[in-house]
């Protein structure tokens, strides 16, 4: 990638790459840093720090991981119209609390692929208490 527009922004953006195998000399694509060790805690310090939103592109276990810990803001989902009877599971088949989706938007491209946005819901708020957001 480089030539076109597209291949130059994406060159140009930090990027970020979860491996227990690979080492920092092998990771020379653009500014690419290797994260190592309790993925949790550094996706959560990349996070805080200020920037661009984190978007992950083709990994289940990464989201998985990431669901498991609350730290996914925005899920965009494209279902498309064909079943294949098997493959890779999005989210994770075990999580400590149910994790409540509130639907952002959602349209039909031309060739009958859904694409849907969704954001965890706001947490519900013990009756009784006062609601922080409020």
């Amino acid at each position: 990638m480089g030539t076109d527009e597209f291949g130059q922004r994406m060159n140009s953006i930090p990027t970020y790459v979860v491996s227990s195998t690979l080492v920092d000399d092998q990771a020379t694509s653009g500014q690419t840093t290797v994260i190592r060790g309790d993925v949790a805690a550094e996706i959560a310090r990349l996070k805080a720090a200020p920037g661009g939103d984190l978007l992950v592109e083709g990994s289940c276990r990464l989201v998985q991981t990431l669901v498991q810990h609350g730290l996914a803001d925005e899920y965009r989902l494209m279902v498309f119209p064909i079943i294949l009877g098997a493959g890779k599971r999005l989210f994770p088949d075990e999580m400590s609390a149910a994790a409540m989706l509130t639907l952002a938007d959602s349209k039909t491209d031309r060739d009958g692929v859904l694409l849907l946005t969704y954001r965890p819901a706001p947490a519900e708020v013990p009756a009784g208490q006062p609601d922080p957001a409020a």
